[in-house]
C-alpha cells in the first residue's frame, strides 16, 4: 500500500526514525484540505514510546479539524538539523515521514498529561507548564496520529 524508498541505500532504520520523532520539536502535519488540496501546517509533536503514537495539540475549530472530519488520513514529516562532513559544503539531513490516521481526543485528563510531556520538549519550568495547562486546556484538543507506515532517509544536499 505504501511505496518503498527508491534509493534504498539512503534508508535509515526504524530506531533512527523513532529517535528523530522523539527529539525533534516540530514538523509539518498535512491533511486533505478544502477542495482536496493538501493543507500542511507546522506543529509541535510528542512521540509516545509506550503506544507508538504521535500526539499534537490544537484549538477546537479551524481548517485542520474541518479536514479531519472529512478524512482522517494524514501525513507528518519532520527532519533533524543535519550535519556537514569536514571539508564539504553539503548538508546531510535525516528526515522521517509518517502516514497514518488521526483521531481527536477530548478527555481533559489525557490532554493535560500529553501536553505536559510535550511541553517538556521546550522547557523544564514545571510551574509555567502547569499554569499554561490550567489556563488553556479547556480550549485545547489532543490529536493522536496512529502510524500505518513510517520511513526515513538520509539525504545529502548536492
Amino acid at each position: 500500500m505504501f511505496r518503498e524508498l527508491m534509493r534504498k541505500n539512503k534508508k535509515i532504520s526504524t530506531e533512527e526514525c523513532i529517535h528523530i520523532l522523539k527529539t525533534i520539536k516540530r514538523g509539518v502535519l498535512s491533511v486533505i484540505g478544502d477542495d482536496e488540496y493538501p493543507y500542511g501546517m507546522p506543529m509541535n509533536h510528542w512521540y509516545d514510546e509506550e503506544d507508538g503514537n504521535i500526539y499534537f495539540h490544537c484549538g477546537k475549530s479551524g481548517h485542520r479539524l474541518d479536514a479531519l472530519q472529512k478524512s482522517n488520513k494524514v501525513c507528518f514529516c519532520t527532519y533533524d538539523d543535519g550535519y556537514r562532513n569536514e571539508g564539504e559544503w553539503a548538508l546531510n539531513i535525516k528526515s522521517v515521514i509518517v502516514f497514518g490516521r488521526m483521531e481527536v481526543v477530548d478527555d481533559m485528563k489525557r490532554i493535560a498529561d500529553i501536553t505536559t510531556k510535550l511541553s517538556h520538549k521546550f522547557t523544564s519550568d514545571d510551574e509555567y507548564i502547569k499554569t499554561e495547562i490550567e489556563q488553556s486546556a479547556c480550549n485545547t484538543l489532543l490529536l493522536v496520529l496512529t502510524p500505518e507506515h513510517i520511513c526515513g532517509k538520509l539525504v545529502q544536499e548536492s
